[in-house]
């Protein structure tokens, strides 16, 4: 995977119908496939605030780690999965995936 800093990151100002879709999917998958559903469990809102995201409400907690808690999921201009939250002390964290690599080990 191209390894790239923040500041590089070149976020799409729109995601297609599919493109969302596959997020929601990728969420629901990587979420160990919940018998509620994603939407229940995990509801996600198309937003194009600042860039396009699937951004959910504030008032689900899903950590990804012990101090991370889950807020939007998006894809970059190179087709990477980037996943963000919010750490403890209230600061932006980002987790980046490459699609070509998920798509590549399917």
């Amino acid at each position: 995977m191209k390894e790239v800093t923040r500041d590089q990151l070149i976020f799409k100002e729109h995601l297609s119908m599919i493109e969302q879709f596959s997020l929601k999917d990728f969420m629901f998958k990587w979420l160990g496939s919940p018998d509620e559903g994603l939407d229940d469990l995990l509801p996600l809102t198309y937003t194009e605030q600042g860039f396009a995201k699937m951004e959910t409400t504030p008032e689900t907690t899903i950590n990804m780690n012990n101090d991370e808690t889950f807020r939007y999921v998006t894809i970059t201009k190179d087709n990477q999965i980037v996943m963000g939250g919010l750490c403890r002390d209230q600061e932006s964290t980002f987790r980046i995936l490459s699609l070509d690599e998920r798509l590549g080990n399917c």
